[in-house]
């Protein structure tokens, strides 16, 4: 359903409880591309990863520019590098097919988390790919990790051939089958929700507001902008007021009071990045909610200016 390179029977799926555990079992049950069987000791991720996986890569991270991208010639010699297709905070949209060559050639295998690309972009050619159902209208609490060969993998014991614990999740994969059929047919969306966010950054401009990697490709689903001066705090408790959710950082660690990682990668200072929220659009988003928001921000950005 997704035109995965190694679908239609040459690949393998793990279906998991969502992109977390998935990128768990990728990245903590990779063996070392060289020596078979011996488990894999040099592992990067890219600095602007989701949490889920900074937390399991620690220091061990490579650079992006200021817009968020990698560069292909600063992929690290290693078994595995791992590389978001689009970031979850800025909706910026990594060039993975041109790392695929460059990360193979340096005898490493390439983990994609797409969660937040899958039924919007083609998947990469990537040897692991990260699958997050909730993304695309699955119920939350069923992923899926595709991988291309289980070589590439240590089995742990229990169940889907050994590769991970636990009984699959049937009516939630089902949920999962019946979201991919619907997003493989309906890709029109998405050019609805390009225009609803370029309305929305033409008038958040008008405020002062700075577009986050407004240079770089980004999916139209997701915008970060930061207003100065102005708490992302407030602008979320205020749109919660109005009935209206947006989240700052990752959604998934908005309770933390700690700054973006990935607004720090990019270059933005702490008390910049605290500044940031984010907006993302969805198939039933309208031109009216897009409104109510901006009456908010209005609101806010009037209430600076006193």
């Amino acid at each position: 359903a997704l035109g995965w390179p190694y679908g239609d029977g040459k690949g393998e799926v793990i279906f998991t409880s969502g992109a977390t555990e998935a990128l768990a079992i990728g990245w903590g049950q990779m063996r070392h591309t060289r020596q078979g069987c011996a488990k894999a000791s040099r592992k990067f991720a890219s600095a602007v990863e989701h949490p889920a996986l900074l937390r399991l890569a620690g220091a061990d991270t490579i650079p992006v520019d200021g817009a968020g991208l990698i560069s292909p010639d600063s992929l690290p010699d290693a078994d595995l590098i791992a590389v978001q297709q689009v970031n979850n905070e800025t909706g910026v949209i990594q060039p993975l097919d041109a790392f695929a060559g460059a990360v193979r050639a340096r005898g490493a295998a390439l983990l994609a988390d797409c969660a937040q690309g899958v039924g919007k972009l083609p998947l990469p050619d990537a040897d692991m790919i990260v699958i997050a159902g909730h993304k695309l209208g699955a119920p939350p609490g069923i992923g899926a990790l595709l991988v291309r060969d289980f070589a590439l993998l240590e089995p742990t014991g229990g169940q889907e051939r050994g590769y991970r614990p636990g009984t699959e999740n049937l009516p939630y994969i089902l949920g999962l089958a019946t979201a991919l059929e619907l997003a493989r047919d309906d890709h029109g969306w998405l050019a609805g929700a390009a225009d609803l966010r370029a309305y929305l950054e033409a008038e958040m401009r008008g405020l002062g507001a700075e577009v986050i990697a407004a240079e770089a490709p980004r999916l139209p689903t997701i915008g970060a902008y930061r207003l100065p001066g102005v708490n992302a705090s407030l602008a979320l408790i205020r749109c919660d007021s109005a009935g209206i959710a947006i989240s700052a950082g990752s959604a998934c660690s908005s309770g933390s009071m700690k700054p973006s990682d990935t607004l720090l990668a990019i270059g933005m200072s702490e008390a910049s990045a605290r500044e940031v929220f984010r907006v993302s659009i969805g198939r039933q988003t309208t031109r009216g909610e897009i409104d109510a928001l901006l009456t908010v921000m209005r609101a806010i950005a009037r209430g600076k200016a006193r």
